[in-house]
């Protein structure tokens, strides 16, 4: 960073209307230089100590993509034995792979190469597993459906006029489709249980800081969660128990959190469950008579297996889409768009690389950004120069309440089931679709899973049927920290409500 000059400094003064008087220039001219020569010090002690070296690792642009869902292919092996071992992996396109292109989904991310691995690649492949590669994932992940990517729409193996849901779209069209075992996904609106509920794959968002988020680029530290995305919760569980645990590094995770064989867990239901059936899960505002018939029905197939359902009303899941509004609003355009993605204040490992070439890309060109990414923007510097930040706080406060009103229901029932969205999967807007298409779609189906990414409550999405022919997910929610006890129920349903195989997996089955 060069040091500025005396004119520069007056500039900045004036611009920040400092009211410096011009006779104290040359002193805060001469002051802030030395002040700043601190950084050159600490460029050298960082390449000299820190910094990494990416490894030289083989990838390559996709082959087919019938469904647009690979950002690039690889084969990374580090071992041949591991729980995970003959598992091939897709990584959503935000988690760093060291040595492979990360575009987020977007063009101001677009020629980024990270030198590290997220600490759940790394745990990843010390398991065994292959990383088959990278998946699409949307445009800085801010889209629940799947046409904002810069790559080009990722399409459902249903239907492929339809989305494959986001954020996390690639993730979930490439297990639905059978081109990879698993695939890891981000949530911070529900971007791994939208896709998977659209794909009719199982979606498993564990508790807030159970699984490290270091190595992925973030959107809001508050909502960033990381999690499976698999065929069955057999498999989603084999995976959580790789990726879970402390890694040190990630403020999101309390202090010794771990993980447990989640796999072994499944079988340890023991006697029928307490479900409570959440009324204003049925009641948003789209909901779809067909998806709330589904998962009746499938409550109804629950009960007759031995489990005890009633139904249960919490007021406050409506409430908590606003909540979650003011938060990725507010909380996204201070750390994602003008903190870089990092933003400060917090301490854990940042990426200055990543931070660096995406604070310089946004800015040479913001019309850059997907029209989702603008909304925030707009929205979120209004509020945030008009509000201060005091809506930020207000909806932070009330996270309390809304926690403790899905708490209250589970001090009486073992978990809380809901439609995991409240439609199937629209149709994917058309390239000259309008402004309003555009945000409609990619907004329209996140008033179920987006308060759990508030609370941090764990919550999964099995298949419960189809409607018209399409994936309708139920959404299955427990305490939080009983990622185990989600896992277990989810494991139990399933056997009794079966799985989905898309119509397009037997095509692109090796």
């Amino acid at each position: 960073m060069e040091l500025p000059s005396r004119r520069a400094v007056e500039d900045l003064a004036d611009e920040l209307r400092l009211g410096v008087p011009a006779e104290h220039l040359d002193v805060y001219h001469a002051v802030a230089s030395g002040l700043l020569g601190s950084w050159a010090v600490v460029d050298e002690l960082y390449d000299r100590h820190v910094a990494p070296t990416a490894p030289v690792r083989k990838w390559s642009e996709p082959v087919g993509n019938p469904l647009g869902a690979w950002y690039v292919t690889t084969e990374l092996r580090e071992r041949a034995d591991g729980p995970l071992s003959g598992r091939r992996i897709a990584v959503k396109d935000n988690v760093a792979v060291a040595g492979v292109p990360m575009m987020n989904g977007s063009e101001t991310v677009r020629g980024f190469v990270p030198g590290v691995d997220a600490t759940v690649v790394t745990r990843l492949l010390q398991a065994g597993a292959t990383i088959a590669g990278k998946a699409v994932c949307e445009d800085l992940c801010f889209s629940g459906a799947s046409h904002t990517s810069r790559t080009g729409p990722v399409r459902n193996p249903w239907d492929r006029d339809r989305t494959s849901g986001g954020s996390s779209s690639g993730s979930a069209a490439l297990v639905a489709s059978g081109e990879v075992d698993l695939a890891l996904g981000g949530d911070q609106g529900g971007s791994i249980r939208i896709p998977a509920a659209f794909c009719g794959v199982v979606g498993f968002k564990p508790t807030f800081g159970l699984v490290p988020y270091t190595g992925a680029f973030p959107i809001e530290q508050s909502l960033d969660h990381l999690g499976p995305i698999a065929p069955t919760v057999a498999d989603a569980a084999a995976m959580l128990t790789v990726i879970a645990g402390a890694d040190g590094k990630d403020p999101r995770q309390p202090t010794g959190v771990a993980g447990t064989d989640y796999l072994a867990g499944l079988e340890n239901l023991g006697r029928g469950l307490r479900i409570g059936v959440v009324t204003e899960g049925f009641d948003q505002a789209d909901s779809d008579p067909g998806v709330n018939a589904v998962v009746r029905r499938a409550v109804e197939k629950l009960t007759a297996a031995g489990h005890v359902a009633e139904e249960v009303s919490i007021p406050w899941h409506k409430h908590g889409a606003a909540l979650w509004d003011v938060i990725s609003v507010e909380g996204a355009t201070w750390q994602m768009v003008q903190g870089n993605a990092y933003g400060m204040n917090w301490k854990g490992s940042y990426d200055p690389a990543q931070i660096a070439f995406f604070g310089e890309r946004w800015r040479r060109d913001p019309s850059a950004f997907s029209e989702t990414v603008k909304l925030v923007a707009l929205g979120g510097t209004y509020a945030l120069r008009n509000g201060y930040g005091a809506g930020y706080a207000k909806a932070r406060n009330l996270e309390g309440v809304l926690t403790a009103a899905y708490d209250s229901a589970l001090d009486t029932y073992d978990v809380l089931v809901m439609p995991t969205l409240p439609i199937t999967a629209s149709l994917i807007p058309p390239a000259d679709a309008p402004v309003e298409e555009v945000l409609g779609r990619a907004l329209e189906m996140l008033s179920n899973t987006a308060p759990l990414d508030v609370t941090g409550h764990p919550a999964c999405t099995v298949p419960a049927g189809l409607a018209d022919g399409l994936p309708v997910g139920l959404m299955v929610i427990g305490k939080r920290f009983d990622d185990a006890g989600v896992l277990r129920a989810a494991h139990s349903f399933e056997q009794t409500l079966g799985t989905l195989t898309a119509p397009d997996k037997k095509e692109f089955t090796a």
